[in-house]
């Protein structure tokens, strides 16, 4: 259900949320498991610890069960409900000024109370470090957070923003101890602080473990083990699944390759590994710099999409492991639309690629290179770009090839325009439409691509930001995905399907894999 249907906006209340919304699953196998620690592997890093610097899928799980945000999304659920929160609502019609009631009896898990003050903080604290690699991005429009009293915070933006209970309830909305935390500077030392449903006990480059913390007051409710090890396999697929097998780790999370997942679905019987799919709006895009002297020729890049079969990379490089895209916004995020279908259509056609490029002027075959990462985006990264390569030489229009390099060199080269086309990834921060457009599309937009339409930063990025009944945004972000689509700025791929692996004896998965990107912890078992 949509919770801003009509203004007044309802606020959002302890218990209301809770009592409309079912979750993804049931519990796999009917066990409650026995409380045991659960430990996890994943091939991602944790790059940070600290929320105002982390704004990567491994910290994103780290700060999500250790700190606990004013509202959380429920298992199953794209509208936020309370956490640390007892309600939350806008209080006037222009959606500028958000105003939280926090709970009774809040505490951090060194005893510390947590109160308003410590709200404040931690936002004026994230947004004056403003971290390169950290989630200030999101916030532009925060203009200040007053604190009336211990239990009220209080919002004001610089304009109106309907969807900024989404973006306080992600891990940008961590709420620290400000007696533990320095104002000016991130904290170093791998510590963790926070009111959570878990403690970091201690975190390096192996692993990360995480006990119960007996003092969170929140909506997650009983965990269902006594503690979490996350153990980093730094993109090491192979021993990720060996680890896994070998009864080493009881859950597989995030890097296994397509042909690992297909070969344990065809061995269940014989692994005792069960293979457990979930909802997905990660996303992966092709960029343009549009002013590159190659790929910001509209030609080139019309070109391009004319040729690209999604279904063959989805086939071939990701064995049926994720769902083709033709949109910014993907399938399950209400304002999706099939813009990108429309204007290239599902198969290759080498006869509009070269109307293409001729109507540019150019006769010879494009030189192009592809630039990718190895692992940041998926273990397939490399040989997705080296197949979409081929798909272009294929048509004869292309001398198109490959270059991969380490992810801190990438970023730094893309910032400096050194790459025309290049790949990025998308884990969403909210189940919004706003997330996956405004972060590409608004001023100083993540992606590097130096693309600008004044329409979508002028027009339609504010008045969908600012429409409190998100349903009645539909026709602006197809507007929006329909101006991309002709300009490509970007040329959408892939949706992922969320997979994860467990051994026959763990279960919650399920309540884990969701739109809302939030890997719940405390769902875990073992028996």
């Amino acid at each position: 259900m949509n919770m801003r249907n009509q203004w007044p906006v309802l606020p959002i209340v302890a218990g209301l949320a809770s009592g409309l919304l079912t979750g993804c699953g049931t519990q796999t196998g009917g066990s409650d498991g026995d409380g045991t620690a659960v430990v996890l592997g994943m091939s991602d890093d944790v790059l940070a610890t600290d929320p105002a610097s982390g704004y990567d899928p491994g910290s994103w799980m780290l700060f999500n069960n250790v700190f606990q945000s004013l509202l959380s999304f429920p298992n199953g659920g794209t509208e936020p409900e309370p956490d640390a929160a007892k309600e939350c609502s806008f209080t006037d019609q222009q959606a500028k000024t958000y105003r939280c009631t926090l709970k009774d009896g809040l505490k951090f898990s060194n005893g510390d109370d947590l109160t308003s003050e410590d709200v404040k903080f931690s936002f004026d604290r994230m947004l004056k470090i403003n971290d390169d690699s950290g989630p200030a991005l999101m916030f532009p429009m925060l203009d200040e957070v007053e604190t009336p009293d211990a239990k009220t915070v209080v919002f004001k933006l610089k304009v109106p923003d309907a969807t900024f209970p989404s973006k306080i309830a992600s891990g940008a909305g961590s709420i620290v101890d400000h007696q533990e935390y320095d104002a000016d500077g991130l904290r170093e030392d791998g510590g963790a602080v926070g009111s959570g449903p878990y403690e970091l006990a201690s975190f390096d480059d192996d692993q990360a473990v995480f006990t119960v913390n007996d003092s969170y007051k929140g909506s997650a409710g009983d965990t269902r083990n006594q503690g979490v090890t996350l153990k980093f396999f730094g993109g090491d697929q192979k021993a990720l699944k060996k680890a896994l097998l070998d009864g080493d780790i009881d859950i597989a999370y995030r890097g296994l390759t397509a042909t690992d997942i297909a070969d344990i679905q065809q061995s269940t019987g014989d692994t005792g590994a069960e293979v457990v799919e979930g909802s997905s709006a990660e996303v992966q895009h092709l960029v343009f710099n549009t002013d590159d002297p190659v790929a910001g020729k509209l030609g080139v890049r019309r070109a391009i999409a004319h040729l690209i079969d999604r279904e063959a990379l989805i086939r071939d490089v990701y064995q049926g492991t994720a769902d083709p895209l033709y949109s910014i916004v993907p399938a399950g995020i209400a304002g999706h639309n099939t813009a990108f279908f429309d204007r290239y259509g599902a198969h290759p056609s080498r006869a509009k690629a070269a109307a293409a490029l001729q109507d540019e002027g150019i006769t010879g075959k494009v030189k192009l290179t592809l630039w990718s990462t190895p692992t940041r985006y998926g273990p397939a990264t490399d040989q997705e770009l080296k197949a979409i390569a081929a798909q272009l030489n294929a048509s004869g229009l292309f001398a198109a090839d490959v270059e991969s390099v380490p992810f801190d060199q990438y970023e730094k080269d893309i910032a400096a325009g050194k790459y025309g086309v290049y790949v990025k990834g998308w884990v969403p921060d909210y189940p919004d439409a706003d997330n996956f457009t405004a972060p590409f599309f608004g001023d100083g937009n993540v992606l590097g691509n130096n693309y600008a339409n004044s329409t979508i930063t002028g027009t339609l990025i504010p008045r969908t930001a600012a429409q409190s009944d998100r349903s009645a945004t539909d026709d602006d972000y197809a507007e929006l995905q329909d101006i991309v689509a002709d300009e490509l700025p970007v040329l959408p791929l892939w949706q992922a399907k969320q997979y994860a692996v467990v051994s026959e004896n763990a279960y919650g998965l399920e309540n884990c894999l969701d739109a809302s990107t939030v890997f719940r912890f405390w769902e875990l078992s073992k028996s």
